[in-house]
C-alpha cells in the first residue's frame, strides 16, 4: 500500500491567485503527495477575492484566514495542520510577509508537533526519535551549552534515586566513548586516583556519564555524538545502542541526558527543558529556543542571577515561557556549590568554571553553608596554564582543594593535588529556586517521574 503525504500549503496576499494556484497544482502533480489546505498568513488585505469559501472554489480546498489581515496566525496554522492531520506544512510566502525570525516561529510550531516545514530552499525535518524503550524514560535537554545540564541531570538522578524509583543515565557527548560504556556508579569507589588512572588509560574520566556516576552513585551508560543541527538533531550517535542497553539493565527508570543545544534520539515519556538566563535572549525567544521549550513538561532557568542575568531579563524569560508552553511547571534558579566530602574548618581552594563575577557569592555560600574557609578561588577550570598557576599559588596555604568535575578537573587538578599530597575534594551543582514563590523543585522533579511511568503504562501496557 502507498501511503499518501498530506500538505498544509502557507501563501500570503502578495501572491495572485493564478500563481498560487499553480503552486498548488505543481504540488499537487507529485507522486504520493495531497495538498489538503492552504492558509492565508498575511497580506490578505491586498486580495480582491476576501472571502475563505471563494478561494476555495477555486483552488478546489479548504482556505483558511487569519482573523488579523497583518499578524501570522500562527495558532490557526497549527490547529489546520492539526485538523487535517498532515504531514508536511509547505511554505509557499514570501518577503515582506515572512521574514527570518517568524519563519523559524512557525518552523518551532510546525516540528514541535512532528511535522515537516519546508519552503523553496529549505527544509526542517522533526527529531530523529527511537521509539525502543521498554521502560518509563524522560529526557533532560537545554537551549543550548554551559547551562547546567549535568548537575541538573545529577541533581534529579540522585533525588530520583533516593525516592527508590531505581534510575540509570544515559548520557552522550562530543568525548564520549566509541562502544556505550557502563559505569556502576553504586558499585565502584569513583576515587581521584581512579579517575586519574582512567584518564591515563585515554578514558575521558570527566565525561558526563563519568560525572553522573560520581556525583549520583548510580549505573550511567556513556554514549558519544557528533553535530548538532539547530533544532538538535545530531549527525552521529550510538545513543540508540546505549538505550538498548538500559533496557537490559536492572533499572526501572532511565534517564537521558542532552548534550549542549543536541537532543537525546530516543522517544521518551516526559522532558524536562533547561533555559539558561544567561543565554542571549534572542536564542531564547527567536530560531528554535521555542521549539525546545514547547517540549518541556517541565521547565528549569538556570543561571538567573546577576551578571549573567538581570532581574528584568529573568521576568522577560518566564513571561515567553509561560506563553509559549502554559502546560509546563516553570522554575528559575541558580547553582550553588555541594561538596561530596567534608570541607568543615578546612581551608579550602575552590577551583569552577563560575566566572570572577560571582566569586563573593559562592565563597560565602561555602563558609556559611560548611563552616570552611575558603582562602582562594580559582575560575580557570578551562584554561590549563592559568589554572596550574593558581594551584602553585595556593599549594602552600591549603588544606585541600574543591573542585568540579570537568577534564582538566582529572588532568590537571587531580593529578597535582595527589602529587603534592593535598586532599582533593570533588564538588557538584545544585539548582536552588531563586524564590518561593515557585513551584517545589523536587516536587515538580518526581511529579514529571510519576507522569512518565504512568504514561509508560498507558501506552506501553504489553511491556508493563
Amino acid at each position: 500500500m502507498t501511503y499518501t503525504s498530506k500538505v498544509v500549503c502557507l501563501v500570503d496576499g502578495e501572491h495572485y491567485l493564478p500563481v498560487t494556484k499553480s503552486a498548488v497544482d505543481t504540488i499537487n502533480s507529485l507522486d504520493h503527495i495531497d495538498v489538503v489546505a492552504l492558509v492565508f498568513i498575511g497580506g490578505t488585505e491586498k486580495l480582491k477575492l476576501g472571502d475563505e469559501e471563494a478561494y476555495s472554489k477555486l483552488l478546489n480546498i479548504p482556505v483558511y484566514f487569519g482573523e488579523d489581515k497583518k499578524e501570522i496566525p500562527y495558532e490557526l496554522i497549527e490547529k489546520v495542520f492539526l485538523d487535517f492531520n498532515a504531514d508536511m506544512v509547505m511554505d509557499l510566502s514570501d518577503e515582506p510577509v515572512l521574514d527570518y525570525a517568524k519563519r523559524f516561529k512557525i518552523a518551532s510550531v510546525v516540528l514541535a508537533n512532528g511535522l515537516v516545514y519546508q519552503g523553496s530552499d529549505f527544509k526542517f525535518e522533526p527529531l530523529t526519535q527511537y521509539d525502543i524503550m521498554e521502560k518509563p524514560s524522560l529526557k533532560i535537554l537545554g537551549t543550548g551549552k554551559r547551562i547546567g545540564k549535568t548537575a541538573v541531570s545529577g541533581f534529579a538522578s540522585r533525588l530520583i534515586d533516593k525516592n527508590n524509583y531505581n534510575p540509570c543515565v544515559v548520557a552522550m557527548g562530543r568525548g564520549g566513548p566509541e562502544v556505550p560504556e557502563i559505569v556502576k556508579g553504586d558499585e565502584i569507589k569513583i576515587s581521584p586516583e581512579y579517575l586519574l588512572e582512567q584518564s591515563e588509560k585515554g578514558v575521558h574520566a570527566a565525561s558526563d556519564h563519568w560525572e553522573d556516576a560520581l556525583m549520583s552513585r548510580i549505573l550511567t551508560i556513556g554514549c558519544r555524538r557528533c553535530g548538532g543541527g539547530m533544532a538538535g538533531d545530531v549527525f552521529i550517535t550510538n545513543m540508540k545502542e546505549g538505550a538498548k542497553i538500559a533496557n537490559k539493565q536492572d533499572s526501572e527508570f532511565v534517564i537521558f541526558e542532552g548534550s549542549g543545544a543536541a537532543i537525546p534520539p530516543i522517544t521518551t515519556d516526559k522532558n524536562i527543558v533547561l533555559v539558561g538566563a544567561n543565554q542571549p535572549i534572542e536564542n531564547i525567544k527567536g530560531y528554535f529556543g521555542p521549539y525546545r521549550v514547547r517540549l518541556g513538561d517541565l521547565i528549569i532557568i538556570t543561571m538567573c542571577e546577576e551578571p549573567m542575568a538581570s532581574s528584568d531579563k529573568i521576568k522577560e524569560i518566564e513571561d515567553f515561557i509561560r506563553k509559549t508552553n502554559s502546560d509546563a511547571d516553570v522554575i528559575s534558579t541558580v547553582f550553588r556549590p555541594k561538596p561530596l566530602g567534608n570541607i568543615k574548618n578546612k581551608k579550602v581552594l575552590f577551583v569552577t568554571t563560575a566566572p570572577d563575577s560571582v566569586k563573593d557569592v559562592l565563597i560565602s555560600y561555602l563558609e556559611d553553608t560548611y563552616e570552611c574557609n575558603v582562602v582562594g578561588l580559582s575560575s580557570h577550570l578551562s584554561n590549563r596554564p592559568l589554572l596550574q598557576q593558581d594551584l602553585k599559588k595556593y599549594e602552600d596555604k591549603v588544606d585541600c582543594i574543591l573542585t568540579e568535575l570537568k577534564a582538566a578537573a582529572v588532568d590537571v587538578v587531580t593529578k597535582e593535588s595527589i602529587e603534592r599530597g593535598i586532599e582533593l575534594i570533588y564538588c557538584d551543582n545544585i539548582p536552588v529556586p531563586i524564590s518561593e514563590d515557585f513551584p517545589d523543585l523536587n516536587e515538580s522533579i518526581l511529579s514529571i517521574v510519576d507522569s512518565a511511568i504512568e504514561n509508560f503504562k498507558t501506552n506501553k501496557p504489553d511491556v508493563c
